[in-house]
């Protein structure tokens, strides 16, 4: 089986020993996605629908490096932090994948 591998040039990702994405065959797998900005701070603080796409727009570009699109996208998980804020959250991935739907899942984590 081939694999590719991208990365988003975080620091971690060195230190911790994993990539944005790994394409093994047809299939990719997007690690999780957490809305951080370029200098490595929390993009949009306290905004759910501006973070949530923040995470988008870097999954898209891993995406992107492994040859494919949002469009391929076949699940996704979603944490959140405060449960009652997850409309702003859902609206900004809704309209991300109006035309091809993903199945979802959504979990309040504890931090």
């Amino acid at each position: 089986m081939k694999f590719q591998r991208t990365f988003s040039a975080a620091p971690w990702e060195a230190e911790v020993g994993y990539c944005r994405a790994l394409r093994a065959g047809a299939h990719i797998y997007v690690t999780g996605t957490a809305p951080v900005d370029d200098a490595g701070g929390v993009f949009a603080p306290g905004d759910g629908y501006g973070q949530a796409g923040r995470c988008l727009a870097l999954i898209e570009r891993a995406l992107h490096d492994l040859g494919a699109a949002r469009a391929h996208i076949v699940r996704t998980r979603m944490f959140v932090t405060d449960i009652s804020r997850w409309p702003s959250t859902a609206g900004r991935i809704a309209s991300s994948s109006a035309t091809s739907p993903p199945r979802r899942q959504w979990s309040k984590s504890k931090h």
